[in-house]
């Protein structure tokens, strides 16, 4: 593999799994008590501000009981000893990849541990509750929001992850459900500029069709092995 210089990664829900965080569709899953409509759109949090932000906040909270596993550690390695160009986006909203070691992770999808501010926009690292309606640390409006992207709202970084795509040598989908666009066809975007693709999950994806190559499998035990082809 000593010809690639530019990997792109998207990781989802799967990679995350094993340190206990749900998927979005698991069965008995975090998202079975509530419709996603009411605690994942910007309509249920007009209707029910209290139930989404005690929602997340129970989210925050959840973290900390949580550990990054083998996958994590592995793309963190991955990052610090590859000779060159590497993109590492998320769709998961946890810290895992940051706490796994990884240093620069582009959340598309937001994060758990940052708020938004609809008075002043700006983000802010958070922590605490929100369900209180703190002020916000920049304007002092008690209008913050959890700085996660919803249905019906974009994608962080889209140009950013476009244009990696399009001069990629290999896209790497793990732990994804295939299912969720924009992320769902990032495949293809790197397919159509000639670069090789390979997933690594659990079970294929609804787009696992499009890959050159799939591993099925624990994320665990199949990205500490394909990091270590990469890098020798």
């Amino acid at each position: 593999m000593a010809e690639i210089e530019h990997i792109v990664i998207l990781t989802g829900a799967g990679i995350s799994a094993e340190s206990g965080i749900d998927t979005f569709r698991s069965a008995g899953g975090l998202w079975e008590q509530h419709k996603v409509e009411d605690v994942a759109t910007p309509e249920g949090f007009a209707r029910d501000p209290d139930l989404v932000l005690g929602f997340y906040d129970m989210r925050r909270e959840a973290l900390a009981k949580v550990e990054p596993n083998d996958a994590h550690r592995a793309l963190a390695r991955l990052e610090a000893e590859f000779s060159g160009e590497l993109l590492l986006v998320t769709q998961n909203v946890d810290d895992l990849h940051e706490r796994g070691g990884s240093n620069d992770v582009l959340h598309m999808h937001g994060e758990l541990k940052s708020a938004l501010c609809l008075a002043c926009e700006v983000r802010t690292s958070w922590d605490a509750p929100m369900l209180n309606r703190p002020p916000c640390p920049v304007c002092q409006s008690p209008s913050l929001r959890p700085d996660v992207v919803w249905f019906g709202e974009m994608p962080y970084q889209m140009e950013r992850i476009y244009a990696a795509l399009s001069d990629c040598d290999l896209f790497v989908s793990i732990g994804t459900s295939g299912a969720v666009y924009p992320a769902a066809g990032f495949v293809q975007e790197a397919r159509a500029a000639g670069a090789g693709t390979l997933e690594l999950n659990l079970e294929p994806s609804e787009g696992s069709h499009f890959f050159a190559e799939a591993r099925h499998g624990p994320a665990g035990q199949l990205v500490p092995e394909w990091v270590g082809e990469v890098l020798g």
